[in-house]
């Protein structure tokens, strides 16, 4: 079970902490070392959350927004439709604290 955190103690832990906090979900983790600059680290937890059946939709998220930042639009598009999601167009960063504020609220209400 995921511990709850705000999206203020999510987004502040990213200028304390060296490791992402091991109480998130698989794909918050990703989402927070994409924050932290390690798109590499992020990617392959994406992948590992593909992997299981609770998180995948979440990790198909992250995984197509790691591959928009990359500048891959089809490989985003095809994570987008595996994550239930339009293809977004907009800024990264706003796209970023949607998915961190949206996994985390549904990590609180579950």
């Amino acid at each position: 079970m995921t511990a709850q955190i705000s999206f203020a103690e999510f987004e502040a832990s990213l200028g304390r902490e060296s490791h992402p906090p091991v109480r998130l979900s698989v794909p918050l983790r990703a989402l927070w070392l994409e924050g932290k600059g390690d798109w590499s680290g992020a990617h392959a937890l994406a992948q590992a959350a593909d992997l299981s059946k609770n998180e995948a939709r979440d990790g198909a998220w992250v995984h197509a927004h790691l591959h928009r930042k990359e500048e891959d639009a089809a490989n985003a598009a095809y994570w987008y439709a595996r994550a239930g999601r339009p293809v977004a167009t907009g800024d990264l960063a706003a796209e970023w604290r949607e998915i961190a504020a949206t996994l985390l609220k549904s990590a609180e209400s579950g």
